[in-house]
C-alpha cells in the first residue's frame, strides 16, 4: 500500500512543467485573483476617512465628500495609467521592470522594496480587516483576533501552494459574492428611502468627542490626513500589471480590460458606501470612549453599521454581508500572494534576491516566495496585536512610491518611443495620448506621496520609511555577493580540468560493522594513491577496535588518534590539515559513513560528530567530504512504503 504524504494531501500532486499553460487565467478568474485587494479596500476606505475626520468632531464629517471625490479622481487616473503599462510591458514586473528599463537600477530597487513592503502589509491589513468584520458580527470572538488572523494566513498559504488556478476557483465565490451583496445593499437602501423611510445607523445618536479645535492649517492637515487614509482604496491596483504573464492570450488586452472592470466596480462601490455612510450618519472613532461608550465595548465597522441599517429587519442579509465581507477581506491578501512571489522571482532572476525565490515549486507556483510572505505577515500581525488602526498607519507609503516611479518610468518609455525615427504617425498619436495619461498619473501620485509622508510619518509610517531602505540595501548586498561569486568562479580561456597530483582518501570509522565495510568498499572504487581508515578512541576502545580490525583482515591500514580530552572533531581535523600541508598539490577525500533513519526522533540520536566534522571540513582548502549513507531498518521500511 502506497504511503500518503501529508504534503500531497495539503497541496496536491506535482504538476509537469509542460502543463504550465494550463495555469493561465481567463478574465473571470483573474478578477478575483488579482483584484480582490482593491475591490475589498472599499470595505474600510470610507471608515478610514471618517476615523480621521472624527478627530475634529461631527462638524467636520461633511469633508468626507471632498476626500472621497479626490480619491475617485486619483483612482481613475492610476487605473488609466496602469492600463498603458499592461500594453507596454506584457512580460509583467510592474513598477520594478518599468523603473529598471527607464530610470535605472536605483529607482527599480526603490520600487521593488516599496512593493515588497506593501505586499506584506496587504496580507496583514486584509486579514485583520476580515477578522474585524467577523468580530463585528460575533463580538465574543474579539479577544481571539490574533489567533484567527494567523489561522487565516496559514489557510491562504496552503491554498496558494496548491496553485494559482485552483486557488482562483476557490476565491472567486467570496469576491463575486461581495460585489453582488454590496450592490444588493445599495438597491435595498434606495428602495427603502424612495418609499419615504428614514434610515439611521446605530451610532447616529452617539456623540463624537473631538480631540481639539481644527481651523486654518490644522484643518487642512487633518483633511489631507483623511484623504491619505482613504487612499487605501487604491491598494493592489498595480497587481494586474505585475501579473500580465498569468493571463490567457491576448495577455495585454485581457489584463487591461480586467483592470478597467476592476476600476468601474471599485469606484461605484466606494462612492456608494461613502454616500450611505453620510446619509445614515455613521459615526466611528479610534476608541469606544470617543463615542461615549465603555472603554472595553466592542464597536462595529462602518460597513457593518451601513449593512445593519440598510437591511433593517432582514438580519439574514446583514449576516450574509458580514460573511462575504470577511471572506473577501481575508482573500484580498491573495493579491499579495500572487504579486509578492512573482516580483521576488524577477528580483532573484536579476540576482537581487536569493536564487531559491526564482524557482517554481512542484505545483508550478513560486512556493518559496509564498512561504516567505506568509511568515513576514504573521510576524507583523503578532507584533501589532492584530490591531487594524495601528497597521493601517503603515499602509499606503509603499503603494505610492511604486505608483510614482512606475508612472515616471512610463513617461520616459513613451519619450523613447517618440524619439525613434521609425515610429508611424498613427502610433505617435497613440503614444502622445499614453504619455499624457502617465504624466498626469506621475504628478498626481507624487503629490499624494508627499501628503501621505507628511500626514502619516509620526503615526507609525516611519517604520516603513526605515524598512524600505533596509530592503534596498539588502538587495544591493545580495547582488554584490552574486557578482563577487561570479568573478571568483569565472574561467580564463586557457583553463582546463586539472587532475590532482595525488589523491589521499581517509575513511572515518567508529567500529567494525556494516556501515564501515560499505564506506571502505566505496573508497576503494576511487582508486586513491593512499587509503587509510581513521578513528579517535580511548585506550580500551582502541585496543578492541585494533583487535577487531586485525581479525577481519580488511586490507586497509587503521590509524588510531588518541584524544586525552575525549574530543573527536579536533584531532580528525588536525590530521586532515597535516595531510594537505604535506602534499599541497594533492587532494584529500574524507569518506564518512552515515546512518539514515526513517523516524524524525531517531535523527538526533545519530551522526552528530559527523555533522560537526563536515561543517568544519567544508572550510578546509584541498578537502572533499563524501557521505556514504547506510539505511537502517526504519529507513528501509519507509522507502519500501513510499515505493509501494
Amino acid at each position: 500500500m502506497r504511503r500518503i504524504h501529508p504534503k500531497r494531501v495539503l497541496v496536491g500532486e506535482p504538476l509537469d512543467t509542460a502543463r504550465l499553460g494550463e495555469t493561465l487565467l481567463p478574465k473571470r478568474l483573474a478578477l478575483p485573483i488579482f483584484c480582490s485587494d482593491p475591490l475589498s479596500s472599499v470595505a474600510y476606505a470610507t471608515e478610514e476617512i471618517l476615523l480621521i475626520l472624527a478627530l475634529g468632531g461631527v462638524a467636520l464629517l461633511h469633508l468626507t465628500w471632498y476626500a472621497a471625490a479626490a480619491i475617485v479622481f486619483l483612482l481613475v487616473v492610476v487605473i488609466a495609467s496602469y492600463r498603458q503599462t499592461c500594453h507596454a510591458y506584457p512580460g509583467g514586473g510592474g513598477a520594478y521592470v518599468v523603473s529598471s528599463e527607464n530610470l535605472g537600477p536605483t529607482a527599480a530597487l526603490t520600487a521593488a522594496s516599496a512593493l515588497l513592503v506593501d505586499y506584506v502589509l496587504t496580507v496583514a491589513v486584509s486579514v485583520v480587516s476580515g477578522v474585524s468584520a467577523i468580530t463585528s458580527a460575533a463580538p465574543a470572538l474579539h479577544d481571539h483576533q490574533v489567533g484567527l488572523s494567523v489561522g487565516f494566513v496559514v489557510l491562504l498559504t496552503v491554498m496558494n501552494l496548491r496553485g494559482v488556478r485552483e486557488s482562483g476557483r476557490v476565491f472567486a465565490l467570496p469576491t463575486y459574492g461581495f460585489i453582488a451583496v454590496i450592490y444588493l445593499m445599495f438597491a435595498w437602501a434606495a428602495v427603502r428611502m424612495a418609499t419615504g423611510e428614514t434610515i439611521r445607523a446605530e451610532s447616529a445618536d452617539l456623540p463624537i468627542h473631538a480631540e481639539g479645535s481644527y481651523a486654518g492649517i490644522a484643518l487642512v492637515l487633518l483633511a489631507m490626513r483623511a484623504f491619505a487614509s482613504g487612499c487605501t482604496a487604491l491598494t493592489g491596483v498595480e497587481a494586474i500589471s505585475n501579473g500580465v504573464p498569468a493571463f490567457r492570450k491576448p495577455k495585454s488586452r485581457n489584463a487591461a480590460n480586467t483592470l478597467a472592470v476592476m476600476g468601474l466596480l471599485s469606484v461605484t462601490m466606494f462612492m456608494g458606501i461613502t454616500t450611505l455612510a453620510l446619509v445614515f450618519e455613521v459615526h466611528v472613532a479610534e476608541s469606544p470612549a470617543d463615542l461615549g461608550l465603555p472603554a472595553d465595548a466592542a464597536t462595529s465597522t462602518a460597513l457593518a453599521q451601513i449593512g445593519r441599517a440598510a437591511f433593517g429587519e432582514w438580519h439574514v442579509l446583514f449576516y450574509l454581508l458580514q460573511v462575504v465581507t470577511a471572506g473577501v477581506l481575508v482573500l484580498a491578501a491573495n493579491t499579495a500572494f500572487n504579486g509578492f512571489p512573482m516580483l521576488a522571482s524577477i528580483l532573484a532572476r536579476d540576482r537581487y534576491a536569493p536564487r531559491q525565490l526564482y524557482n517554481r515549486g512542484d505545483r508550478l507556483v513560486y512556493s518559496n516566495g509564498v512561504v516567505l510572505l506568509a511568515l513576514a505577515a504573521i510576524a507583523l500581525i503578532v507584533a501589532f496585536d492584530a490591531q487594524l488602526t495601528r497597521l493601517i498607519q503603515l499602509y499606503i507609503i509603499g503603494v505610492f512610491v511604486s505608483f510614482t516611479l512606475s508612472q515616471a518610468g512610463m513617461v520616459r518609455h513613451w519619450r523613447k518611443e517618440l524619439a525613434a525615427p521609425a515610429t508611424a504617425v498613427d502610433s505617435r498619436r497613440r503614444i502622445h495620448r499614453s504619455l499624457a495619461i502617465n504624466a498626469v498619473g506621475a504628478v498626481m501620485t507624487a503629490l499624494v506621496l508627499v501628503i501621505v509622508l507628511v500626514t502619516k510619518f509620526t503615526h507609525g509610517a516611519w517604520l516603513v520609511v526605515i524598512a524600505m531602505p533596509v530592503l534596498f540595501l539588502g538587495m544591493k548586498g545580495v547582488r554584490r555577493h552574486y557578482d563577487q561569486v561570479a568573478r571568483q568562479v569565472a574561467l580564463l580561456p586557457e583553463d582546463k580540468p586539472k587532475r590532482p597530483a595525488r589523491h589521499h582518501v581517509v575513511v572515518l570509522v567508529a567500529a567494525v560493522h556494516a556501515p564501515t565495510l560499505k564506506a571502505l568498499g566505496f573508497a576503494q572504487t576511487l582508486r586513491p594513491d593512499t587509503l587509510v581508515a581513521l578513528t579517535v578512541a580511548a585506550d580500551e576502545e582502541a585496543d578492541r577496535l585494533r583487535a577487531d580490525w586485525a581479525a577481519r583482515d580488511l586490507g586497509v591500514p587503521l590509524k588510531i588518534l588518541h584524544s586525552p580530552y575525549r574530543e573527536v572533531v579536533g584531532p580528525v581535523l588536525a590530521h586532515v590539515q597535516e595531510l594537505t600541508a604535506e602534499d599541497p598539490a594533492g587532494v584529500v577525500s574524507v569518506v564518512i559513513p552515515e546512518y539514515v533513519v526513517g523516524r524524525w526522533w531517531e535523527q538526533p540520536l545519530h551522526n552528530q560528530n559527523a555533522l560537526r566534522l563536515k561543517a568544519r571540513l567544508l572550510f578546509t582548502p584541498g578537502v572533499a567530504v563524501i557521505d556514504v549513507p547506510y539505511l537502517l531498518e526504519s529507513a528501509r521500511n519507509r522507502s519500501a512504503q513510499a515505493g509501494g
